[in-house]
């Protein structure tokens, strides 16, 4: 199978072994004071040396020479492929297989697949199988030849010949595969191309959806579809083609009838006047009767907008656990001849298009996560709800982006104490959610004690969050971690410290070492708590102005004792309890028992997935102290006549508290109101704008 030879890169070298018999001589001179035996040794070991480095200089090569050969097909599975042709080309692999399969040879083949990008559908093996079908997928959106030939250049081993095997319609558009494959044939593989045929078909696209931009209130426009229709045979298209118009949640449908197609563009016009001011979206989608006269269905849709002008659209947001909050600033907005629509927090908006509609959004004391409930009763996660990073990231495009205003109304539940803190929302925001200060940075406390969980996945989700947890906590908050291990309950990190640290300089140590943790079946709660309280009444410099405990379990360790329980509640430590898996009553009516003594909050989880937004909510009770509350209720200072209070700037009502906030450092923020009674000038802002975007 093998044959081996002695090959030479630079040859001409060789020529120096003409001096060996000049060598032999010489040395056989030099050498005559040893006896012959020796000479002739000597001698021999010198020519051996010399030859060596003879052909170290004509670089030589012992070639081994096979004829294995590795195969890699490579198959296209663009848009651009039916479907049945994609099912020939894997009869194809399995017949050129079939063909090629030699019982004496150890040849190889592999198969990759290709769109956007390139899956190795089965890497190089024995010329001994049959594929039964292509389960790798891949984005068909676009043909990215050069891509795929980089990876087969990547399987090939280096025992074999290489040849490359393309089964495609040649309809590249990314990468530049003509570059890619002389660098292959460069390197000596073999490049064979199967064209696949493409019987032609015609096509048909929506080309376009054409109307104004903006319109007015009752003014008539035209809305004009066009329709692209290409084909070699001359022959038109029939279909239905449907337009409709979108606002918010309503749909309607203004013209759906028979349309025949000639050859090239085709105009079809409907006559619109809206009376109702708001952001509407046209859709034109186009169905032909005969699909499989139709090369392409993906281009069968377009869209188009406009904003009809009218009223100014107000949208606000609240917290739907305290509706009607906002009854009188609604009030006066629509007083002022503003369109106001008021939704809860439990039912946002799920795109831009539906924010679009609005000149304004204003967020009225409304926190990220919210459903939490009050009292002591058990909440279920299943009345969860808040703002995804999506849907923040659509609040950010459509002021940056779209120029719509946004407001955010401060409250016991906004800002920093709302959960907003690290989002994107606050980089739009003229202020920053933390205090930077560090003289009136309030501190806070926290403490996670978890018990190993039953559920699926459980145990992952516990250590994920408790490291969503330490991000959330401000440098100067200390927090601790709690955990059973067989030698009894321990602190996760600064037990020399007393368990509990402040996470600036320690934040990626803390997160590192949560990562890594095994949680243990704890026996009882009376130890871990009992360790707890004794540490939280030992922090010092600064001393905490929130302290808040959160325990996850299923609720099966003994119940914690009476005297533990009051310890916490002297410190006025909250705990939060999170039951997860709960076996039966006992189970629930313990975890419920400790929340309900200490005025936490009680939890029950069925579904690991909704940890995360408990942790939102609770981890950021240490932030608490973000609230400064004013007694008696003093009247703001205005700093700057904006025209924000243009007329009412000596008649504003007076305040008994805000969030503290941080002015951001830049010149477009303007600070409009600060605070009767500043504690600090960098967190005393009340009323602040600048321009984002």
């Amino acid at each position: 199978m093998f044959d081996r030879s002695l090959a030479f890169d630079s040859p001409l070298w060789l020529a120096l072994l003409a001096l060996l018999p000049v060598l032999w001589v010489l040395s056989f001179r030099g050498l005559s004071g040893l006896g012959p035996s020796r000479r002739i040794w000597a001698l021999a070991f010198r020519s051996v040396v010399f030859t060596l480095i003879v052909f170290a200089l004509a670089d030589a090569q012992l070639r081994k020479r096979s004829d294995r050969v590795t195969v890699l097909y490579l198959l296209d599975q663009s848009l651009s492929i039916p479907e049945s042709q994609r099912e020939a080309m894997r009869s194809f692999v399995n017949a050129s297989v079939r063909e090629h399969r030699r019982d004496d040879k150890q040849d190889r083949a592999g198969v990759i697949v290709f769109g956007r990008d390139a899956e190795v559908e089965l890497p190089p093996v024995d010329f001994n199988y049959e594929m039964p079908r292509i389960e790798s997928t891949v984005d068909r959106q676009q043909t990215n030849l050069a891509g795929a030939l980089q990876r087969a250049m990547s399987l090939f081993p280096h025992d074999s010949a290489k040849r490359v095997v393309i089964v495609t319609d040649g309809n590249e558009n990314a990468g530049d595969a003509l570059r890619q494959a002389r660098a292959m044939a460069d390197s000596g593989v073999s490049v064979d191309v199967v064209p696949i045929p493409i019987s032609a078909r015609s096509e048909t696209a929506v080309d376009k959806v054409a109307l104004p931009a903006d319109v007015r209130r009752d003014q008539p426009f035209e809305v004009r579809v066009v329709l692209d229709h290409q084909t070699d045979t001359g022959r038109g298209q029939t279909g239905r083609l449907r337009i409709v118009r979108k606002t918010g949640d309503l749909e309607q449908t203004l013209s759906e009838s028979t349309v025949t197609l000639r050859p090239g563009k085709n105009v079809f016009t409907v006559r619109e006047t809206i009376r109702q001011a708001d952001f509407y979206t046209y859709e034109a989608r186009f169905v032909p009767d005969d699909p499989t006269a139709d090369n392409s269905t993906q281009n069968n849709l377009a869209t188009a907008f406009t904003h009809v002008r009218g009223q100014g659209q107000v949208l606000l947001i609240e917290d739907w656990e305290y509706p009607d909050e906002f009854n009188t600033l609604v009030d006066s907005l629509r007083n002022e001849g503003l369109s106001v629509t008021v939704r809860r927090s439990n039912q946002l908006f799920g795109s831009l298009a539906e924010l679009q509609r609005y000149d304004t959004v204003v967020l009225a004391n409304t926190p990220r996560t919210s459903g939490f409930g009050s009292g002591s009763a058990a909440i279920s996660t299943d009345s969860l709800s808040g703002f995804s990073d999506a849907q923040i990231g659509m609040l950010v495009r459509n002021t940056e982006e779209l120029g719509c205003g946004l407001v955010m109304i401060g409250g016991d539940r906004s800002f920093g104490a709302g959960g907003w803190d690290d989002t994107e929302l606050e980089k739009a925001m003229p202020v920053d959610f933390e205090i930077k200060a560090a003289k009136v940075t309030p501190v806070g406390a926290l403490a996670m004690i978890m018990h190993a969980s039953e559920i699926a996945k459980g145990n992952y989700w516990q250590k994920r969050i408790a490291i969503e947890a330490i991000d959330a906590l401000g440098p100067r908050d200390y927090a601790g971690l709690l955990t059973w291990q067989m030698q009894g309950d321990e602190w996760l990190w600064g037990q020399s410290q007393g368990g509990m640290i402040p996470v600036g300089p320690s934040r990626a140590q803390m997160k590192a070492r949560t990562d890594r943790l095994t949680v243990g079946d704890m026996p009882q709660f009376d130890p871990a708590m009992k360790l707890a309280a004794s540490t939280f009444a030992k922090l010092r410099n600064p001393k905490p102005a929130i302290k808040h405990m959160i325990i996850i379990s299923d609720g099966d360790p003994s119940p914690p004792s009476a005297s533990t329980i009051n310890a916490l509640k002297q410190q006025k430590v909250k705990v939060t309890t999170v039951a997860v898996g709960a076996h039966g009553p006992p189970g629930h009516q313990t975890m419920q028992k400790i929340a309900s003594q200490t005025g936490g909050k009680y939890y029950v989880v069925r579904n690991p997935n909704a940890l995360p937004k408990i942790y939102q909510r609770e981890a950021r009770r240490v932030a608490r102290p973000l609230v400064k509350e004013l007694e008696p209720a003093r009247q703001p200072v205005v700093t700057l006549r904006h025209e924000i209070v243009q007329g009412v700037g000596d008649q504003l009502p007076p305040i008994s508290g805000f969030v503290m906030t941080s002015v951001k450092d830049s010149s477009l923020v303007e600070v409009i109101l600060r605070s009767p009674e500043p504690t600090n000038p960098e967190s005393s802002t009340l009323l602040a704008t600048w321009n984002y975007g």
